[in-house]
């Protein structure tokens, strides 16, 4: 558990929450839980109570990962305060988090922002194949795996079950 008892937040945003930032939830709840953190989705376009994108569903049970329960949710005030670290799937993204709610701009971040490669934008599958899909998630599992890394370096988390 974090201090007070509390789980740790990272808020996963991209646009309809039906794709992108789900798959990312998913897996990250996946991989912390039991070390005090739980990941939450939501989309600056998103229509509430929504469900992710069947081909969303499809490429993460491949790995292991059931989303089929997941249901769209707009960005907030309350998710954006309760998060500690706001992961955006692109610049625009990160963006519109930052103008919405000015204050939460020191804990936004590009998903793509922690590894050793130059900080870039994750593709928008929505609409495209499930290969788009399952390219998009590789993506989002290399960079995930980058941010997991930066929170056990930083102390923020212990890696070990």
């Amino acid at each position: 558990m974090a201090e007070g008892g509390q789980l740790k937040k990272v808020l996963v945003v991209c646009t309809g929450n039906t794709c992108r930032s789900p798959m990312a939830a998913g897996w990250l709840n996946q991989k912390l839980a039991g070390k005090g953190w739980v990941a939450e989705s939501a989309g600056v376009a998103a229509y509430p109570g929504g469900g992710a994108s069947p081909e969303a569903i499809e490429v993460m049970r491949e790995i292991g990962v059931d989303i089929s329960t997941h249901r769209t949710r707009a960005l907030s005030r309350d998710l954006v305060e309760g998060a500690r670290v706001i992961l955006a799937m692109t610049e625009r993204h990160g963006r519109e988090v930052s103008r919405r709610f000015p204050e939460a701009a020191g804990k936004v971040f590009l998903v793509k922002s922690f590894g050793a490669e130059p900080a870039r934008d994750v593709a928008d599958p929505f609409g495209l194949s499930a290969d788009a899909y399952r390219h998009t998630r590789d993506d989002l599992l290399l960079a995930l795996g980058d941010f997991l890394v930066h929170l056990a370096e930083t102390g923020q988390f212990n890696p070990e079950p």
